[in-house]
């Protein structure tokens, strides 16, 4: 058993404002303790490459998409009433003082028609959108010492039943579940000679040998060479996705060479997800049509969960067992004389094709690196069979949903699935698999990290695209709350502050469900400038650590400081929401004064923004200075834009 050094304890507690002493000490102990335990590798190969196997007596085969898997069905069955005590001592904390919100839980506790369903949708963004996304997880985990204390909302990720991701978000909660669904603290901090989450080597060079400060940047390429070579070796197709799930892993998955064997429906049998101690983790992918180029918001929308892939969409309306991905599957079946394959669905090559928008990162660093020449040229390779315009996709060969529904699934006819990132379509936050009504689900939270602005900052383009698909028939009768233009999210400052979407749900009078409230949390400064580059490929520790701490003051507010001291009680007004509202109940004077704050009335301002520049909400962090788009990702650079922010802080105060 390791313990953490206490300078490493000090600076905890200086990022999360939790008290040291001995009590800590244990505690990350114990916490290092369990991010040594990880689960064992699932793929029988032993390896990165798929193996063929025996199918099981009970044939795998393709499901509609009109129901949840029955799987799914019978975790929730435990998740949903494990979520209760969590949710009761969760509202309780946030000190709703006019509404016996514990009370009301507590009474209706075997009705699921009534206990609020919470999901957690962590958008895409690059290591911007895992550290920020990371700040938010900490601060609603209750296991994160100073969670629970005045002005927090630890508990809500206990609350929840689903936490959804894709591209750089998808590495945070990809990176959650691989280490045994760690706390952010855990993972940040790792333990000794590991490579978890140590972003300071990019992922060009790769980690740092054991015990000295060299990098070993050759042998580390030429691991991931043979890992995907083992697969093409195997009889696979190979994409440049494969090269970047490998390497990426390396930094998100706590074991030798980031995990080869590990694959993504192993979650499954994790002893604390299949007794539902944690929420369901869902990834995401969209699909490039054949012979297309450009992502459209009619492009079928993946997912990826512990039992199955597949989509909700009319095109493709169907889920594989993914454990069996990699099987010969044809019109829904694998034939009588077929075998099953297992290992396909490796958890790199699932990270990767979330985020193969990297895939170009990847393919414009390798001059600027010593990646191995002998890496270089299988890259190049296979650059130019696919073309430069799709170095971007994820090969999922043979196509699972080879002719099946043939009326309406576009890659019907085609032996490959071609898979791109999540975001491709503008559609950034994982917000299509927990707007599904067969999820019911009552409140989202949306944690946005994209850079839709000219420095690097959230307008909400992701909510207006899954607001204009769902006006589509695409969206197949799912419904979303209505959003402003781009300019009332900033001239408005609905970027700047929790803003709730779909509060009156007569809104949705006319639609054949009403969708969950979403709960939309903008990256934006309040001790770091957060906005980072997507493409920036390294980060120091102190800068990683000040921007998760930017992440958790967002879910915070600050812990209250800001602007809102009742900020929790609101966050509990909008989990409630949905379920008094079905009951008919009144949730008091608070919640209301929280929606009139927090609640988007259907005002507009479209006034022309010329340049979005936010003012640091608190005083910077002097780790943070170095990290900013604003001094191009240098610390020199940045100090100048750091002071001058710094300065405005106080002014503003």
């Amino acid at each position: 058993m390791r313990f953490l050094p206490l300078p490493l304890l000090s600076l905890l507690s200086a990022a999360l404002g939790s008290p040291t002493g001995d009590a800590l000490v244990a505690k990350a102990a114990i916490e290092v303790a369990e991010i040594l335990r990880r689960a064992s590798p699932d793929n029988p190969s032993g390896s990165y490459a798929p193996a063929t196997v025996d199918c099981p007596s009970d044939r795998p085969t393709i499901r509609a998409g009109g129901t949840l898997s029955q799987s799914e069905q019978d975790w929730l069955q435990t998740r949903r009433s494990k979520t209760v005590d969590p949710m009761i001592e969760f509202l309780r904390n946030c000190n709703l003082t006019d509404f016996d919100a514990p009370g009301y839980i507590t009474s209706n506790s075997q009705n699921f028609s009534v206990v609020p369903n919470i999901g957690i949708a962590v958008s895409g963004g690059g290591y911007r959108a895992l550290m920020n996304g990371a700040g938010f997880i900490a601060a609603a985990d209750s296991r994160v010492p100073g969670s629970t204390d005045a002005g927090g909302i630890g508990g809500l990720l206990q609350s929840s039943t689903y936490l959804a991701g894709l591209s750089g978000g998808g590495w945070l909660v990809g990176s959650i579940f691989a280490n045994n669904f760690s706390t952010v603290v855990q993972l940040r901090d790792g333990y000794q000679d590991s490579a978890l989450w140590q972003f300071s080597n990019s992922i060009f060079q790769g980690p740092k040998r054991r015990g000295i400060s060299i990098v070993n940047t050759v042998e580390y390429w030429d691991d991931i060479k043979d890992q995907v070579d083992d697969k093409r070796d195997a009889g696979y197709d190979a994409s440049i996705t494969d090269y970047w799930g490998r390497a990426l892993s390396v930094q998100l998955i706590n074991d030798t060479d980031g995990g080869p064997a590990y694959t993504f429906s192993s979650i499954a049998d994790f002893p604390g997800f299949a007794d539902a101690d944690t929420p369901m983790p869902i990834l995401i992918a969209d699909e490039r049509r054949p012979n297309t180029q450009i992502i459209s918001l009619n492009s079928t929308v993946y997912e990826f969960n512990p039992w199955e892939m597949g989509s909700y969409d009319p095109t493709v309306f169907g889920f594989a067992p993914l454990r069996y991905v990699g099987s010969n599957f044809s019109a829904g079946s694998i034939p009588d004389d077929g075998h099953c394959v297992r290992g396909f669905d490796s958890y790199s090559f699932v990270m990767g094709t979330s985020s193969s928008l990297f895939n170009s990162f990847l393919l414009q660093n390798l001059s600027d690196t010593s990646i191995p020449s002998v890496v270089v040229d299988a890259l190049e390779a296979i650059l130019t069979d696919l073309g430069n315009d799709d170095n971007d996709i994820a090969a999922w060969t043979p196509n699972p949903f080879f002719h099946f529904a043939n009326d309406s699934n576009a890659s019907a006819d085609d032996e490959q699935l071609t898979l791109v990132d999540g975001g491709s379509d503008l559609q950034n936050i994982p917000l299509h698999p927990l707007i599904q009504p067969v999820r019911g689900l009552d409140v989202i939270f949306a944690v946005d990290s994209s850079a839709d602005t000219l420095y690097h900052w959230p307008n909400a383009t992701a909510l207006r695209a899954t607001y204009e698909r769902s006006l589509n028939s695409i969206a197949n009768g799912t419904a979303f709350p209505r959003v402003p233009d781009a300019e009332t999210f900033i001239n408005l400052g609905l970027n700047q502050r929790p803003s709730f979407f779909g509060c009156d749900a007569s809104e949705f009078a006319n639609a054949s469900h009403v969708p969950p409230l979403v709960v939309y949390l903008a990256n934006t400064p309040y001790t770091a400038l957060s906005n980072v580059s997507t493409f920036d490929p390294s980060y120091t520790d102190e800068e990683r650590n000040a921007i998760i701490r930017n992440g958790y003051n967002v879910a915070t507010m600050g812990n209250g400081t800001a602007s809102d001291a009742e900020w929790p009680a609101c966050v509990a007004c909008a989990v409630l929401s949905r379920s008094v509202a079905r009951t008919g109940t009144d949730a008091g004077a608070t919640c209301a004064r929280c929606f009139d704050r927090y609640c988007w009335n259907g005002t507009t301002d479209s006034t022309p923004v010329s340049s979005y520049e936010p003012t640091p909400i608190l005083s910077l962090d002097a780790q943070s200075l170095g990290a900013s788009i604003y001094g191009g990702g240098g610390a020199a650079a940045g100090l100048a834009y750091g002071v001058f922010g710094l300065a405005a802080a106080f002014l503003a105060l």
